[in-house]
C-alpha cells in the first residue's frame, strides 16, 4: 500500500450526498480482485454516454461533458471534495481502488459510510470527515477559482489552504494514522512479525514433526 504523508494537490468538487458504491464502481467490474486498473472505470455510469463493460477500451468512448471529472480544469485531481454519506450501499473493497486507481490520495466529506471508511484506510486513502459549514465553504473555493488546490498534511492533521495560508484541523486515530504514514494495509502488518511467524512455524514443526509428514 502506497504510503500517505503530505499531498498537494488539484481539488475536484462532486456536489452530490448519498453516492452509493454502485455508482463509483458498477457491479460489472466487479469481476476481477486485482487491485489496479479500475480507474479508467471510475464513477463509469456518469462519466460516459454509453455503457461501459469489463475489458473495454475507455480512450474511445464518448465522454459525458457535464460530468465533473471530464471538464479540463479538474484535470488530474487528487483531492476528492464530496458531501454527505459518501460510499453508501454495497460494501464493495473496489470502490477505493477505483479511487485510488483513477489518482484520489484524499476525500473530503461531511459524512462516509462505516465500511466504505474503513476500506479507504486499508487502500492508501484517507478520508477526512470536516463540519458542514467547512465543506460548504470548500466548495465555494473550488468552484470559484480555478486550479483551486489543498495540502493535506497527514502528519500534523490539517488541510492548508495555499492561496491564503488558512489551515483546517481534522481529527484522525492514531492507529489509522500510523498505517498510512507507513503504507501498511492488513498484510504488511502481519509481516512485520515475519521473523516471529518463521521462528514459531520452525520450533512447531521440531515439537509436532508428523503435522508436516
Amino acid at each position: 500500500m502506497k504510503a500517505f504523508n503530505v499531498v498537494d494537490g488539484l481539488v475536484v468538487p462532486l456536489d452530490r450526498a448519498n453516492v452509493d458504491t454502485d455508482a463509483i464502481i458498477p457491479k460489472q467490474f466487479l469481476k476481477s480482485i486485482q487491485r489496479s486498473g479500475f480507474g479508467p472505470n471510475l464513477f463509469d455510469e456518469w462519466r460516459y454516454l454509453d455503457h461501459g463493460e469489463p475489458g473495454q477500451d475507455c480512450s474511445a468512448r464518448p465522454l459525458n461533458p457535464d460530468f465533473v471529472l471530464n471538464r479540463p480544469r479538474y484535470r488530474g485531481a487528487q483531492i476528492l471534495l464530496t458531501r454527505d454519506n459518501f460510499g453508501c450501499g454495497s460494501s464493495r473493497e473496489h470502490a477505493p481502488w477505483a479511487l485510488e486507481d483513477y489518482g484520489f490520495r484524499a476525500l473530503i466529506g461531511t459524512s462516509f459510510a462505516d465500511i466504505f471508511f474503513n476500506n479507504c484506510f486499508k487502500n492508501g486513502l484517507l478520508p477526512i470527515v470536516l463540519p458542514a459549514s467547512e465543506v460548504d465553504e470548500l466548495f465555494r473555493r473550488c468552484e470559484a477559482n480555478e486550479g483551486f488546490r489543498l495540502v493535506v498534511d497527514l502528519p500534523a492533521q490539517r488541510i492548508q489552504c495555499p492561496d491564503d495560508g488558512r489551515m483546517i484541523a481534522f481529527e484522525i486515530d492514531a492507529f489509522r494514522k500510523e498505517c498510512l504514514l507507513n503504507g501498511w494495509d492488513d498484510i504488511g502488518l502481519t509481516l512485520r512479525h515475519a521473523d516471529e511467524i518463521r521462528a514459531f512455524e520452525e520450533r512447531r514443526r521440531g515439537e509436532h514433526p508428523y503435522y508436516f509428514s
